[in-house]
């Protein structure tokens, strides 16, 4: 059997989802090739002990050594933004297959030269949003596109998170624009933009409002994830703390709102997202991830409502490879789901979607809606 030797740049929250989906890909899913967890990288000595824990061959603090380990395959880069478009465009040019979480760079002229490295390189390229692999999602989308709801006449999606509610909570890497790019707007409205994408379409213009509540914390005297120590020094937040975003999709009528937050008050992590249509209505609520709503004008009208569909059935997205039926699957199990996609795709030499281009368009809709801050007016998105 062939194998697929991964490369991991990155060793705390996405490092963790990532390796859980390399670990068990093959327990729930029959790839028909062998993924090897070959080496896993970090800038901090923690790595080491990682590496052990979590299965990995060898550990190193240098992603050089990975892109240029002529025996790695796949190169997934789990680490901040700020090296996003370093590694992927030196593994690009080494010929490594590359997953890159999200977003794709820290700005429009670094991602699309990533977008044109991977094509002129001839990899396989992919940019990790994960929510597409939400069976429910998955759901939605086939629902969408048989005609169930008729013609969309509205997206809303709401992405809250509450962990920054806290003003002492510290100046970490997400809140510096230097290191993430973007506050909650690229963090949490990107998987928001690229659902809208994936459930509706194009997005053309867009007109954004944005909000930063505590410019002040404390830096950090450690950080582990989104988990972090308050130190003595105080330093100061250059992000978004909330964004709204109207949007207009290209060739059709329908209307989009977008709001995400991290003052989400009584919201831990929830992504909720609503399409309309002429013939129906889809409603998903993260946290209820196994769950879709469904509403159709064809019932009778006294029976007519929000129906629950517990997406566990085998007949639902990915779900004949998990558990019996009603049987729930978890958040990082989405990541064992898109790691199939992905490797599956190595395997077939095809193209796998998202890829680094659905990236760069959901970072032009990111860079439209930035702009309109500053402008205070509705702007295209080339």
């Amino acid at each position: 059997m062939k194998t697929i030797n991964v490369g991991l740049i990155g060793h705390k929250f996405m490092g963790r989802a990532h390796t859980h989906a390399y670990t068990d890909v093959s327990v729930f899913f029959d790839p028909e090739i062998h993924v090897s967890k070959r080496v896993i990288c970090a800038d901090e000595e923690s790595v080491h002990d990682i590496a052990k824990r979590w299965g990995w061959e060898r550990s190193t603090l240098d992603w050089r050594e990975v892109v240029n380990d002529v025996e790695i395959d796949l190169v997934d880069i789990s680490a901040p933004s700020t090296i996003h478009a370093q590694v992927a465009i030196a593994a690009a040019r080494a010929g490594k297959h590359i997953l890159c979480e999200k977003p794709l760079s820290l700005n429009i002229e670094d991602a699309e030269e990533m977008v044109r490295t991977a094509k002129e390189a001839g990899v396989i390229n992919m940019i990790g949003f994960n929510y597409r692999r939400v069976p429910a999602l998955a759901l939605a989308r086939q629902l969408i596109q048989e005609g169930r709801i008729g013609v969309v006449h509205h997206f809303r999606g709401i992405y809250q998170q509450s962990w920054l509610i806290n003003p002492q909570f510290p100046l970490v890497w997400r809140l510096q624009k230097k290191d993430a790019g973007y506050g909650s707007h690229g963090d949490l409205g990107a998987h928001v933009i690229d659902l809208a994408r994936y459930l509706v379409g194009d997005i053309d213009r867009v007109f954004c409002e944005q909000q930063t509540f505590t410019t002040k914390r404390p830096k950090p005297a450690s950080v582990d994830g989104l988990v972090a120590v308050a130190g003595d020094e105080i330093g100061s937040v250059d992000v978004d703390d909330a964004s709204a975003i109207l949007l207009r999709f290209a060739g059709i009528k329908a209307m989009g709102y977008i709001e995400v937050t991290r003052y989400g008050t009584g919201h831990r992590n929830q992504n909720r997202i609503e399409v309309n249509g002429s013939k129906g209505a889809i409603l998903f609520d993260m946290e209820k991830m196994n769950e879709l709503h469904y509403y159709s004008t064809a019932d009778e009208s006294h029976v007519q409502g929000f129906r629950r569909i517990q997406v566990g059935e085998g007949s639902h997205p990915y779900m004949a490879n998990w558990w019996p039926a009603g049987h729930i699957i978890g958040y990082g199990d989405t990541f064992v789901n898109q790691a199939f996609d992905l490797i599956s795709a190595i395997r077939d030499d095809k193209p796998v979607k998202p890829d680094f281009l659905d990236g760069l368009i959901c970072q032009k809709v990111l860079d439209a809606a930035a702009r309109s801050v500053s402008s205070g007016s509705w702007e295209s998105v080339s």
